[in-house]
């Protein structure tokens, strides 16, 4: 110490001093680092599948979509419809650029559509020739542009992709303004092992699961983490009923079935149309089926009519194994009302069913052609209506917005009017999701 304490006492100062000047100063220099934020996500996807929140990031289409589901222009200025909605002309912005320097014009947009003719006039101008009106072309059209492999429009450019056969297994994107920001997208078979992936540090960031529990631990309580719930509305869970089965294909049942459901699910937000509360298009004057157990009952009992609760038919309910426990729930409810009901867990969705648990996306566009119309390969339910099916061919049609919103108006107060239409699915809530980040 007499030796060499003075040093010893300096060196203790100046690290010192220089661990807090660091400190100090490091929110400064913060930039000259990366800031590389590892997100898990749960999914298969190739190359040309990208989830959205991704394609998002990378590029950008001729309009884009509000969470009203107002169109609105991106890198078309405007556009004109002619043909009674058959031909579509977009005038493009001057000078928008592609990541890579080049200039966004009518030679570097390469949709391509079944049954359309591009035309490309002038450098900033394109347009489409439909076969057919199709009112829905405008969404259509919002979806990302690539014009050479996945070099686009949007915030962030691909510096890496890792394959696991023809699956992407991680993708690393960087900031177009700022390299310092980084993200990296590592991609797990199911949400047990993304919370894993977690809770071991091998991500930052989670995205889109159903459930902030896991293996006993809450996530919300999780130290240094920090979770968000959201509501997908591009997912619609509902119980579908097959019209065309012998027990189901009675109207009073389905009614009785609907009525008896629960007013709130603790798995995301409730509803009773097929589209999103904030959208243009939802039809706020449609009532609310609110849970009515007499009701219910009265309905069910005037199916079976004399028939004694032994001697009624058990229905066979299939549910997706994610949603196992919501069918659990509901069929507890209509047992006490009489009625029979088996579970069957299934892992995607059966090509026969008498009532089916399940879910299916909801397009940005109003149009649910596919859904509902009777001569649709995708109408699982075999839904057959005429009133139906005119509404939705008008709506394809009609590209005038007012027009439209009127139109799907009266196509949700058909689907659910009791009086009417028989009820072909019964809708149950849009799905929460979390995003957990580590603080």
């Amino acid at each position: 110490m007499k030796k060499w304490g003075k040093i010893i006492f300096l060196s203790f100062l100046g690290g010192l001093f220089g661990f807090f000047f660091f400190i100090f100063f490091s929110k400064h220099i913060a930039h000259f680092f990366p800031q590389r934020e590892r997100i898990g996500m749960v999914g298969a996807y190739t190359v040309d599948n990208l989830p959205p929140s991704i394609t998002q990031k990378l590029s950008r289409g001729l309009t884009k979509i509000s969470d009203k589901g107002e169109i609105k222009p991106d890198l078309a200025s405007s556009w004109e419809i002619k043909d009674q909605g058959k031909t579509y002309i977009f005038h493009l912005k001057h000078g928008v650029r592609f990541s890579n320097g080049k200039e966004v014009t009518s030679d570097t947009l390469n949709y391509s559509f079944k049954d359309a003719k591009v035309e490309k006039p002038d450098k900033y101008t394109i347009s489409f020739n439909l076969k057919d009106q199709y009112a829905p072309f405008l969404v259509t059209v919002s979806r990302p542009i690539f014009p050479k492999g996945l070099s686009g429009l949007g915030e962030y450019v691909i510096r890496d992709i890792k394959l696991n056969g023809n699956f992407i297994s991680s993708l690393y994107l960087v900031a177009t303004k700022n390299k310092q920001i980084q993200q990296d997208y590592t991609f797990y078979p199911n949400q047990e092992a993304l919370k894993t992936a977690y809770l071991l540090g091998d991500a930052t960031k989670i995205v889109g699961i159903n459930n902030p529990k896991t293996f006993g631990t809450d996530l919300t309580t999780h130290r240094n983490s920090l979770v968000e719930e959201n509501t997908n509305y591009d997912q619609l869970v509902a119980i579908f009923y097959n019209t065309k089965d012998q027990v189901v294909s009675d109207n009073k049942l389905r009614k009785g079935l609907t009525y008896a459901l629960p007013d709130t699910f603790e798995e995301g937000e409730r509803i009773h149309l097929p589209y999103p509360p904030k959208s243009i298009y939802f039809s706020k004057d449609s009532a609310s089926k609110s849970q009515d157990l007499a009701h219910a009952k009265l309905l069910i009992d005037a199916t079976y009519g004399s028939a004694s609760s032994s001697a009624r038919q058990t229905i066979t309910l299939k549910s997706l194994v994610r949603y196992h426990q919501v069918a659990e729930r509901i069929v507890k409810i209509w047992q006490n009302l009489g009625v029979k009901v088996k579970i069957e867990d299934v892992e995607s969705k059966p090509s026969s069913f008498q009532m089916y648990l399940g879910d299916f996306f909801v397009p940005k566009d109003p149009d649910q052609y596919e859904l509902w119309h009777s001569k649709s390969d995708h109408n699982i339910t075999r839904f057959d209506s005429k009133r139906i099916d005119k509404l939705l061919e008008d709506g394809r049609r009609t590209v005038n917005v007012n027009e439209r919103i009127k139109i799907y108006d009266e196509f949700q107060k058909f689907l659910l009017d009791d009086a009417v239409i028989d009820t072909p699915a019964s809708f149950l809530y849009f799905p929460y999701t979390y995003v957990v980040t580590r603080r």
